[in-house]
């Protein structure tokens, strides 16, 4: 496969080499080595820090969908109430999975080019449904948007509803995620975005009532959490964890703290004003435009009239840069700017903003 010199696509992004190095050594078994326990307890810490919590953090082999479904198998039981917030695919998508697994579930859709705003609507239902469960997404990646979400988390703590569910995947690292603040019990990450680490690993930071949840509903398979509730205390994952990938976790929220967490999220704020202000410039339209909170990890462009985005990819491909389609409603309309983890670097921006004038001009 083709490694594009000038990476730009919203994720997985481009892994530097001190996050890689962590795949280069041979670790022992860590089903059997206390030095990965220490490894793992070090990691749960640099988590905490980077995502403002005290809860604990179960940390999962697997890619970012395995914290999404895994938290919602292990919280709903079938006929539980889940009250699915939507502002785009994903939004959408966690409402769907939590209905395949037997909820009963109210979802409030608002426009793929809008932020969650009309808080007396969502207080309404949450008062009218009575939900186990709100489900939200921080950034909306496809959309390119993000989602404020500390009104959301007034509102669950104001009318008793026991679990905030919240996919941050494309957040976390680059912009400030509060989860104790926001009153979130069931934070989801992923390392393959903002942490620029491979796409092995996922962790989901719970909350006391959702580690008391998790524990009734007793939920068995791959990516259950409960195995997590005594895996540290009893040194017994539930299977062989993946040393490296932890290892590369680790690194990456090290890597982020060291930077600081403050000026890791202005590198990204600034990049992304940057990055929109200079496409605008040159003729693109954005994403969503003015109805919604631009992410500071991505921006989303509309693809230009006159030409397909088949072609508009092979174009920005065939001078070297590599960016992102996108799917659902969205799909051929839409593509994304990755300015993510690594990847929010001004020279490497420089070098795509230059491809993406020169192909513009060329339409």
């Amino acid at each position: 496969m083709k490694k594009y010199p000038i990476p730009m696509v919203p994720g997985p992004v481009n892994v530097p080499s001190a996050i890689f190095a962590a795949y280069q050594f041979d670790y022992g078994s860590a089903d059997l080595e206390p030095e990965f326990l220490d490894l793992y307890n070090k990691t749960e810490e640099l988590l905490q820090k980077l995502l403002e919590t005290k809860n604990r953090v179960a940390i999962q082999t697997g890619e970012g969908m395995i914290a999404l479904w895994g938290a919602l198998k292990s919280c709903i039981a079938p006929g539980d109430r889940v009250l699915a917030l939507s502002t785009g695919l994903f939004g959408s998508g966690i409402g769907e999975m939590a209905a395949s697994i037997g909820a009963d579930v109210k979802t409030l859709s608002y426009g793929y080019d809008q932020t969650l705003s009309n808080y007396e609507e969502i207080e309404a239902a949450i008062v009218e449904f009575k939900p186990k469960m709100i489900t939200a997404v921080h950034c909306e990646t496809p959309s390119g948007t993000l989602n404020p979400l500390d009104r959301l988390g007034a509102l669950k703590k104001q009318h008793g509803v026991p679990l905030l569910y919240v996919d941050a995947v494309s957040s976390i690292g680059g912009t400030p995620v509060l989860t104790d603040e926001w009153g979130i019990d069931l934070l989801l990450g992923g390392s393959q975005k903002c942490l620029s680490a491979p796409p092995s690993i996922s962790f989901v930071a719970m909350s006391e009532k959702a580690q008391q949840i998790v524990d009734t509903i007793n939920y068995q398979g791959y990516d259950a959490l409960k195995p997590f509730l005594t895996a540290q205390k009893d040194f017994y994952f539930p299977y062989t964890p993946h040393w490296q990938g932890v290892a590369a976790l680790s690194t990456a929220v090290q890597l982020i703290l060291d930077e600081g967490v403050e000026a890791c999220f202005q590198r990204h704020a600034g990049i992304a004003d940057y990055c929109r202000k200079s496409v605008t410039t040159m003729g693109y339209q954005l994403f969503p435009g003015e109805n919604a909170i631009p992410s500071p990890t991505l921006t989303a462009v509309c693809v230009p009239d006159g030409i397909k985005w088949a072609e508009l990819d092979r174009r920005f491909r065939q001078k070297g840069l590599a960016t992102g389609g996108n799917y659902g409603a969205l799909a051929e309309k839409v593509f994304r700017i990755g300015h993510m983890g690594s990847q929010a670097d001004m020279k490497l921006l420089d070098q795509a903003l230059d491809v993406l004038e020169k192909v513009f001009k060329s339409i």
